[in-house]
This record gives structure tokens, C-alpha cells and sequence, in this order.
């Protein structure tokens, strides 16, 4: 079973070269917003965050960063989650792995992202998985550009959809047996 075989741990400075190599990946770079290793450092030592290596086998996959950890709010961010494997479930395993961390470890009251609106794929594995989309901020990052209806190369912008998933869902989602335990 997957679920057993996907694991996260902290990020070591050790594994910037891996992580900003996958963050460059041709499959993953249209969907994200590549940071700076120097980012990346400021987030492995920011106590507000939390970065981890999503590990497969204990090889890594891939790496994942939360944001707000200390948030007096208690709204916990998803800031990134950027895989090697695609298609093999890992993504929906560290999406489940991130909300039970999020709601039964750091407190959460609400577990939010933002996905670029052209990451159809997804977005539909955070609605399986129990999230609301909240809104659309439309057009606001840049984006590869693709061609209008006339085929006319123009400026690529893309939308940001933010979604989210309250504790009070995560729990009715336990309850109903929708989460592992």
C-alpha cells in the first residue's frame, strides 16, 4: 500500500540541490512559481514554516512546504507541494499526510492553498480530497504564453484559485471514514 511506503521529513540544506532541481523540472515548472535557494533556506530556518522531503521508499520524491505554522489565526498555508513520480498516488498521499499534520499537530483551524488555474489536475485531487474552492484571483501571475481562439501568440497570464478545508470538514471527513487513520 502506498500510504506506508510515502513519508516526509524535515528538509536538510543538504537536499537544496534536490529540491530546487525538481522545482526546475520541465513537468512541474508551469504549475509553480520557482524560489531562489536562498528561499528555500529562509523557509528550512523560518520557525512560521515547515519544509519536508516527501520520501518514497526512502528515496526522495519531492518536497513540500507549509507557511503560517504559528499563525495566530490558526490558517495554516499549503505553499507548495512538487513531486518527480507523477500518476502513482503520491500526491494525494502527501495532500493527506499535510491535513493530518496540519489539523491534529499545528492546530489548524483552516488548511488553505492557492493552484494556478491552468493545474486542472490538481485542482481536482484537493476537491477529492475535501477542499472548497473559496475564490479566483484571475490573471494574476505570469505564465507561459498559449495561443487565443486565432491561434495569436499574446502575453500568458494565469488565475490563482484558492481553496481550503476547515477543521470542522476534516473532522466530518474522519468521521465518515474518509481519511486514514
Amino acid at each position: 500500500m502506498l500510504d506506508h511506503r510515502v513519508t516526509l521529513r524535515p528538509t536538510m540544506l543538504s537536499d537544496l540541490d534536490f529540491v530546487v532541481g525538481v522545482e526546475q523540472d520541465a513537468g512541474n515548472r508551469p504549475f509553480i512559481t520557482p524560489w531562489e535557494r536562498t528561499q528555500h533556506e529562509g523557509a528550512i530556518r523560518f520557525p512560521d514554516a515547515r519544509h519536508f522531503i516527501v520520501e518514497l521508499d526512502a528515496e526522495r520524491a519531492g518536497f513540500v512546504i507549509l507557511q503560517g505554522c504559528r499563525n495566530p489565526n490558526r490558517s495554516v498555508e499549503l505553499k507548495r507541494i512538487v513531486l518527480g513520480p507523477k500518476g502513482q498516488g503520491v500526491g494525494r498521499v502527501c495532500v493527506r499526510l499535510l491535513k493530518k499534520m496540519a489539523f491534529t499537530q499545528l492546530g489548524a483551524h483552516r488548511f488553505w492553498l492557492d493552484v494556478k488555474g491552468r493545474n486542472t489536475r490538481a485542482q481536482a485531487l484537493y476537491r477529492s480530497e475535501g477542499y472548497v474552492e473559496e475564490g479566483r484571483l484571475r490573471e494574476c501571475v505570469r505564465a507561459e504564453p498559449l495561443p487565443d481562439a486565432q491561434g495569436v501568440m499574446g502575453e500568458g497570464f494565469d488565475d490563482l484559485i484558492v481553496m481550503s478545508l476547515l477543521k470542522r470538514e476534516f473532522e466530518a471527513r474522519v468521521a465518515q471514514g474518509l481519511e486514514p487513520s
